[in-house]
Order: structure tokens, then sequence, then C-alpha cells
């Protein structure tokens, strides 16, 4: 079976060296001047220049070591910036991790009660309106002349 398919073959090229000998190759020299000699025809894409200057980039990148799958700048600095955060986040987990020890716990509530004592709230008569204040001092200002009008 092998022998026939390798015969079968040979005997399609002896067939096709037949028929190339028996077709006329166009001779270039021999063409008379007169005539417009045949030119390649040139591919526009490639003709292009953004086509020349990209195949030129390309080569400069690959002389460079660059890869094809190199990231652009965006893409590079936002994945920069998402690792950051996640460096962030998992200090942030770890930071509050350790806070949850009871004796940390037990030492921050009795700071903030020194806070506390250290600055004593302000009372809520300094963030009341305006008004408030005025009809307060205005019942203390009758409250007197009422006493007064007493004695």
């Amino acid at each position: 079976m092998l022998s026939r398919k390798a015969s079968m073959y040979s005997e399609i090229q002896r067939e096709r060296a037949d028929i190339e000998g028996l077709m006329a190759r166009p001779e270039y020299r021999e063409w008379n001047s007169e005539l417009i000699k045949p030119k390649k025809l040139l591919n526009p894409v490639k003709a292009s220049r953004s086509h020349q200057e990209l195949h030129r980039e390309l080569l400069m990148n690959h002389k460079r070591g660059l890869g094809m799958d190199s990231k652009p700048e965006l893409q590079r600095v936002l994945e920069h910036r998402r690792r950051n955060q996640l460096i962030k986040k998992k200090e942030e987990e770890l930071e509050a991790k350790r806070m949850q020890c009871p004796f940390k716990q037990e030492l921050l509530r009795r700071q903030q009660r020194l806070n506390q004592l250290e600055n004593p709230p302000q009372r809520d008569e300094d963030h009341a309106p305006e008004f408030i204040k005025v009809r307060e001092n205005l019942r203390r200002i009758t409250t007197l002349t009422s006493e007064e009008r007493a004695l």
C-alpha cells in the first residue's frame, strides 16, 4: 500500500515536470523595450506609514528583549495601585487582630477614660443655637427682676 502511494506520487511529479516543460515561461530579457515591464504590486497596508512605524517599533522591542505580552503603562499602574490597596487592607486587618487582645482593649478603655477626665466634655449650651441662648438669658433677666420686685 505504501509502495502504491509512493509510485503514484512519483507519477504525479513526472506529469508536472512534463507540463512545466510545455508551458511557455516569460523571458524578460527578450522582451521588447517598448513594452511595459510588469512590476510587483505594492500592498497598501505594508506601504502605509503607520504600518511601517509599527513594524519598526516591534523590531526595536524585539531587539531590546521586550515581549509582545508586556502590559501598557496604564494597566501596570492600575495593578500596582490594586496591589498596594490589598497590602494596606491586610495590614489594617492584622492591626485590628492585634487590638483584639483583651489586655490591649483594657488599656485602650483606661486611656479613653483618662482623656475624658482631663478634657471634660463641653456643655451642650455651647453648641446650642443662639436663639435658645438669648431666650435663656431673657428668662434669667425676668426671674431676676421678679425677685427684685418681691424684695
